[in-house]
């Protein structure tokens, strides 16, 4: 069993960080200031083909797995933290159900522009009446002869105030409580203002990358652009679950590197007491575990991307990197702040940015608690309990 990476993957990651050498820290942070969105490092990532990283070649992409697109994301995320991250998180893996479930003819249209950077996608899921219980969803698509009219609410939106097109799933027909799964339908189509209102939501963290509640009013969407079959967009959602949980994962991994690597930097240079408090075991061991953690955290989620870029089943192992890398990362982001002591308080030595981002992978795009009620039910064979 080999643990080290091909020699093109070091490529890939040492053309990524030439790529993106010129956004510092300064950068994110006068980002995260000014409530000011990343485009010029979009815009230097599209260029640069990245946007396409794990998508087919022949629409532009470089065609490499969910293992690629998490090493990127993790440095991605260690340069630029969670600002980064989520301002190419969508393109990178929204488009796998495009991929998997749409037409030629919807690839031919939609895939290049995306890769290229020219469609900037939102993702219509959560809705405020109904949580992690998307069977449960309101918002209705009514077929009407070419076109649905769509109407609802979707909240947690990011990227509405910047984006041009919209991926959102829609009820279709009534809820089956036998198969509650069925009647859910997948689209792509235009973000018309005229019939969605995005409002911004003012949130703890990563303010450069808007987060929103839609108000969607009569939205008419072409039936070309209802992705696979009418009712199954459920289960084409599912189908991308298990990549963001591991992007998501690797994208915690690199705040996580990101604050440990400061927090040692600061030990190393502080001196209190005539000495430099890396010498003191208080400050030592927790930064020595933070690193011991760290690297099992990183195993398990190459592990998790390895299963699914060979189509091995791998809910249990996304799950997992997912739930360890929030719970790994605040840990180490708090005691970044804490090894910096009231320094880690200000913005200009960034910890306390990366903690309040660090929440994000927290809390989404599943909570802790059901991806323990997962492990138990399908690692351990335990009861289903919701």
């Amino acid at each position: 069993m080999d643990f080290s990476l091909t020699d093109e993957q070091n490529d890939l990651l040492n053309s990524l960080n030439n790529t993106i050498r010129n956004y510092d820290d300064n950068y994110w942070l006068n980002c995260d200031n000014s409530s000011k969105y990343p485009k010029e490092f979009v815009d230097t990532m599209a260029k640069g083909g990245w946007l396409g990283i794990a998508m087919p070649t022949n629409y532009g992409g470089s065609n490499l797995g969910v293992t690629e697109a998490s090493l990127m994301m993790m440095i991605i995320a260690e340069k630029g933290g969670m600002t980064a991250a989520s301002s190419i998180h969508m393109n990178i893996f929204g488009p796998s159900s495009i991929v998997k479930f749409a037409s030629k003819k919807q690839k031919d249209s939609w895939l290049p522009t995306i890769i290229n950077g020219q469609s900037k996608m939102c993702f219509a899921v959560t809705e405020p009446d109904t949580g992690l219980d998307t069977t449960r969803l309101k918002t209705k698509a009514v077929k009407n002869k070419d076109h649905y009219l769509l109407n609802g609410r979707k909240i947690w939106t990011s990227t509405a105030q910047i984006t041009n097109k919209i991926m959102i799933i829609a009820r279709t027909s009534d809820r089956n409580n036998k198969k509650p799964t069925e009647g859910l339908s997948l689209f792509y189509t235009d973000f018309n203002k005229d019939n969605i209102e995005a409002r911004v939501i003012n949130k703890m963290g990563r303010a450069a990358v808007d987060t929103n509640e839609l108000f969607i009013d009569n939205l008419k969407v072409p039936i070309e652009d209802i992705i696979g079959e009418e009712g199954k967009g459920f289960s084409y959602l599912i189908h991308s679950l298990n990549p963001e949980r591991i992007l998501v994962a690797a994208e915690a991994y690199g705040i996580a590197k990101n604050a440990l690597e400061r927090a040692v930097k600061y030990a190393n240079e502080r001196i209190v007491f005539d000495r430099k408090i890396g010498k003191n075991q208080s400050i030592q061991h927790p930064l020595a575990d933070a690193w011991a953690k760290l690297e099992s955290l990183k195993l398990l989620i190459l592990k998790a991307a390895n299963l699914y870029d060979n189509n091995l089943p791998c809910g249990v192992e996304s799950n997992a990197a997912k739930y360890l890398a929030a719970e790994y990362g605040m840990e180490i982001c708090k005691q970044a702040i804490a090894t910096h002591g009231g320094m880690g308080y200000a913005k200009e030595y960034h910890v306390e940015r990366l903690f309040r981002e660090m929440m994000i992978p927290y809390l989404a795009p599943v909570s802790q608690q059901l991806v323990l009620s997962y492990i138990a039910e399908k690692a351990l064979g335990l009861p289903k309990s919701y």
